[in-house]
């Protein structure tokens, strides 16, 4: 984190967002002030809350993708949230509070697995000793010490010649009998909204009552393996410092996404679905503004979370948020809507643009396709203009388009191995050309 200055930041997300410069300067500012607030002194640094983003900006404009590629940079916890699927105390739907327990899960995940990774080879080297003493049992000691001392001597040359095929791969095709201890819980409950949440923590709280019960299962060498090498890692691994660590980074790096937050901006009028959508906002504004909410972990405190909402604002306005909530988003950034020369940049510059991706699928089909300049440029126009007559959807036009562009080409490569495919401007012509004209036929198939 050290080394991630603002402008490094910028540069980082430059390689797979186009344009946004206001929204990628605001989250760069946001992300480096949590490394300058870690270096305060303990009584100034809980007093330092994170300034809250909202982006403005239609559909397919880079939003969601800045606020996940920052998480990336910073290794933090991330999830992202529709604003629209929670709805007030005493409704029926997901309450607000599940998304910082839905962060907390995330978070132990990543932890487990950063701790996972380090005990790897350890766990590795015990689960090959355990696979080892069930291909080559130890044998029964002998009477006479010589002959004992003999026996051990062979046992050790035999094991290590195991341990070698067992490396090279090459008693794949033999199968064990290994022991896999495991939890059975004596219910379930049938789905329904708000009860899978109850399912999971009952099962979590009686699972440390209930006995592991042991079963034997016979499975091939490699599999055998993998499960003896996830029970030697849950040996090794404290899950109590993994949850303590987990807690701490929710609450000093945990980044909220949270989506269509416009979807429950309330016009005022006091009825109908205007009542549940400001319940909404009172519900999230605690949780916003800093408030401890309990998990099956422990309980996380919110104040220090960075939360960056964003929205349309076709219909709504920031405006028609409750004055507390709009208090609680001090930072506000308007995304622009792309045109055709941001369409040719997407399709060409990032490391994961559009074009490479195809390129690189049809290459595993052993099909060479060559996009021309002038290709590019005809799918950009043909993008902005069907935004232009039909819905704006931004740069997720250009799934679309590339779809039904290589649909073809897509469908035949298996039969096509070895062939070269040019892309052009007439292609493109040929392939959309009429569908771009039919602004009926536009509406439904691109």
């Amino acid at each position: 984190m050290d080394s991630l200055t603002p402008k490094k930041i910028v540069s980082e997300l430059d390689k797979y967002i186009i344009g946004q410069n206001k929204a990628k300067k605001s989250v760069a500012i946001a992300l480096r002030n949590r490394w300058r607030r870690q270096r305060l002194t303990p009584e100034l640094k809980d007093e330092v809350l994170p300034k809250n983003i909202l982006m403005i900006g239609p559909t397919g404009v880079g939003k969601t993708e800045i606020a996940r590629r920052i998480s990336r940079l910073a290794a933090a916890p991330f999830i992202k949230v529709e604003a629209s699927k929670f709805t007030e105390v005493g409704y029926v739907g997901r309450d607000v509070e599940s998304m910082i327990r839905d962060l907390t899960e995330i978070s132990v995940n990543m932890v487990k697995n950063e701790h996972l990774e380090r005990i790897r080879e350890k766990a590795r080297l015990l689960a090959e000793e355990r696979l080892l003493d069930l291909l080559l049992p130890v044998p029964r000691a002998a009477r006479i010490p010589e002959q004992e001392e003999d026996d051990r001597e062979k046992q050790k040359e035999t094991r290590e010649r195991l341990r070698e095929q067992l490396r090279g791969g090459k008693l794949d095709a033999r199968s064990v009998e290994v022991e896999v201890r495991e939890k059975s819980l004596p219910f379930g409950v049938i789905s329904n909204v708000g009860l899978e949440d109850l399912e999971m923590n009952l099962k979590s709280m009686l699972g440390n009552l209930l006995p592991e019960k042991a079963k034997r299962k016979k499975v091939k060498v490699p599999e055998a393996l993998v499960l003896l090498e996830q029970e030697e890692s849950n040996r090794l691994i404290d899950m109590d410092k993994i949850t303590q660590e987990a807690v701490e980074r929710v609450e000093q790096s945990g980044i909220v996404f949270v989506d269509e937050i416009d979807k429950i901006a309330s016009k005022g009028s006091g009825h109908g679905p205007d009542v549940s959508r400001e319940g909404v906002q009172r519900d999230l504004l605690p949780i916003v503004e800093g408030s401890t909410v309990t998990t099956k972990y422990g309980p996380v405190k919110t104040e220090h979370i960075l939360f960056i909402a964003a929205g349309a604002f076709h219909i709504a306005k920031p405006s028609d948020l409750i004055p507390e909530l709009q208090g609680r988003f001090p930072i506000r950034v308007e995304l622009e809507a792309l045109g055709k020369e941001d369409f040719v940049r997407i399709l060409t510059e990032p490391n994961n643009a559009l074009v490479k991706q195809y390129i690189a699928l049809l290459a595993t089909e052993e099909v060479t396709i060559d996009f021309a300049r002038d290709s590019i440029e005809e799918i950009s126009e043909i993008a902005a203009l069907v935004n232009d007559k039909t819905e704006n959807i931004g740069a997720r036009r250009l799934h679309t388009i590339l779809e039904k562009l290589l649909e073809d080409i897509s469908f035949d490569a298996p039969e096509k191995k070895g062939a070269k495919v040019l892309i052009d401007r007439t292609y493109v012509q040929d392939r959309l050309g009429d569908i771009v004209k039919d602004e009926d036929l536009s509406r439904y198939i691109l």
